[in-house]
């Protein structure tokens, strides 16, 4: 066989084998790695990007991607420390760092998602499992998705998978537990405004009592004061009658005697009395 009919033959079975979709040409992406099968069996690892030769319907070829890969799961159930269910929507941050390994426990990225999937709701299970459910929706989440995204990451590790980070999306009550939480909520809402009015009685009780006692002392000081005024304006009063008196006695005595006839006689005035009364002693003389 002359060299240019070898080359012909040689040309024909390419061609041929291109038609039959078994070309021994395969192309890496720089976003792929790439394990090359043969008979099962992996025989090289590609991490190069670049045009590749195989040996047509012996080798077969298996790609994955070496991208940091995003990993989205639907809700499920968690059960917390206090007996509550949640239904959580989490996602992860992912690659695969030795295809390898990925190939040997899975032979496809799929079957390597499913593996991750399991890791990770196995280990959300777990974790939230030992906390409450006050802890898990506030202030304590960040802090569990660190311990959940470490003890994940040593799991795939040993399958050549990387998780970078854990995260819960969003944290729901099932359907029918709403109901009785919004039931709670409503009577821890209402328990702490009957406290609240009752504090509140009870500080308006204090100030009114409070008040109260300042008015009482406030007037027992001023009635104090009254009578000391009063005692002294008599003092006064009786010193000034005393002085007077003193200077004139009768003259004193007829005074208080008209006085005296002032306030009792008047048009309406009925007065029985003795004529030989000593109050009309003034009333007789001529």
């Amino acid at each position: 066989m002359t060299k240019q009919s070898f080359l012909l033959l040689l040309t024909a079975i390419i061609v041929g084998l291109f038609i039959l979709g078994a070309s021994p040409f395969f192309v890496v992406d720089v976003t792929q790695t790439t394990i090359v099968v043969q008979l099962g069996a992996p025989v090289r690892s590609i991490t190069e990007p670049g045009l590749y030769v195989k040996i047509p319907f012996v080798q077969e070829v298996t790609y994955f991607d070496k991208r940091l890969l995003d990993y989205d799961s639907d809700a499920q159930d968690v059960i917390t420390q206090d007996k509550k269910t949640l239904l959580l929507d989490n996602f992860a941050k992912w690659r695969i760092v030795d295809p390898l390994k990925v190939y040997q426990n899975f032979q496809s990225q799929r079957g390597a998602l499913q593996r991750l999937h399991d890791i990770i709701y196995s280990e959300l299970r777990v974790e939230l499992g030992r906390h409450e459910l006050a802890e898990i929706v506030s202030t304590g989440r960040a802090d569990l998705m660190k311990i959940v995204t470490q003890r994940s990451n040593e799991k795939a590790s040993a399958y050549g998978i990387e998780i970078q980070d854990v995260r819960v999306k969003r944290a729901d009550l099932p359907e029918q537990n709403e109901k009785a939480v919004f039931a709670r909520m409503q009577a821890e809402r209402e328990r702490q405004a009957k406290q609240y009015r009752a504090e509140g009685d009870e500080e308006a009780q204090k100030i009114r009592s409070e008040a109260e006692k300042d008015r009482e002392i406030i007037l027992a000081q001023a009635y104090k004061e009254a009578e000391e005024l009063r005692g002294s304006g008599d003092a006064k009063a009786f010193k000034v009658y005393a002085d007077a008196y003193r200077q004139d006695p009768r003259f004193f005595e007829f005074t208080r005697s008209m006085e005296a006839y002032k306030k009792t006689f008047n048009e309406k005035s009925t007065v029985i009395m003795s004529p030989d009364s000593e109050f009309f002693r003034y009333l007789k003389q001529r």
